[in-house]
């Protein structure tokens, strides 16, 4: 009697793991904290979903950054390309006066002597060369590949990495406040944009050296950071905060009549 009873319930517990994969469908929008890599993110989400459940991310943020990392689930991994190819917004404080091996707080940091400081309105004034379609040279410690190798692994290794210049498109760029040596940004750009390449060049083109200090990223598409939940969840967790495939439908906003550089308030910025 039992082993009649066995099959019957091997049969129902593999039908409803089944249907449980089958469920896991959408996206889910997670807060990244710092220090921790994308990869990281997608291996602890990962550990909550049933086996063979797909999960991948729509675009890496640094270890560094912060903020909204798109993981698409199940059936969305195939639309992944197309959530990675949407509009982004960032909040950046750069750090000028100084420069870094990977252009941000994170590697080795040198600090220029004998500068002046600019003013506010150089400022501005600099920020307007970064709007619309420019020509921008990825970090050397990047994911980018060179010759079948990730640029950063070359970097690390010692290796001199110049990676070539490539368009990219800047939506626009509000400067929110700004008292020496930090400079609090807020960009909305498109795909492949480096905000740690414009924290290098504007610092050069002031003269005095730039790099991202604080990183976040605030919106891709229409998954906003008020949307993102902590990567500690559980089970139940991931279920109750998985987006429908649907959530992705979104009209990319026009920036003709923004598409520029302004100064809105001036924020004292403290060095931590």
């Amino acid at each position: 009697m039992w082993s009649r009873c066995v099959p019957v319930c091997v049969a129902c517990y593999l039908k409803g793991y089944s249907e449980a994969v089958s469920l896991m469908n959408g996206w889910l929008i997670i807060d990244k904290p710092a220090g921790i890599t994308s990869r990281d993110v997608v291996n602890r989400v990962q550990r909550t979903l049933p086996r063979r459940t797909k999960i991948g991310h729509t675009g890496t943020l640094d270890p560094l950054a912060t903020g909204v990392l798109v993981l698409c689930v199940g059936a969305a991994t195939k639309l992944a390309d197309r959530v990675q190819a949407m509009g982004k917004v960032y909040e950046s404080q750069f750090r000028l006066g100084a420069v870094s091996d990977t252009d941000d707080a994170d590697g080795t940091v040198t600090h220029m002597e004998g500068i002046v400081p600019p003013s506010q309105d150089a400022i501005s004034s600099a920020l307007q060369q970064f709007l619309g379609i420019i020509e921008q040279r990825p970090p050397a410690f990047s994911a980018l590949k060179v010759e079948g190798r990730r640029a950063h692994a070359l970097a690390r290794s010692g290796q001199a990495v110049e990676l070539t210049p490539r368009s990219v498109r800047v939506d626009s760029v509000e400067l929110l406040g700004y008292e020496w040596p930090f400079l609090a940004v807020r960009i909305a750009c498109g795909k492949g944009t480096y905000i740690r390449s414009i924290a290098r060049d504007l610092g050069g083109i002031l003269g005095v050296g730039g790099l991202v200090a604080t990183l976040r990223r605030t919106r891709v598409g229409p998954f906003t950071v008020e949307r993102a939940v902590s990567p500690e969840l559980d089970p139940q967790s991931v279920r109750q905060h998985l987006l429908p495939m649907s959530a992705m439908e979104w009209t990319e906003p026009s920036f003709h009549d923004t598409n520029h550089a302004h100064c809105t308030r001036t924020i004292p910025l403290t060095e931590e």
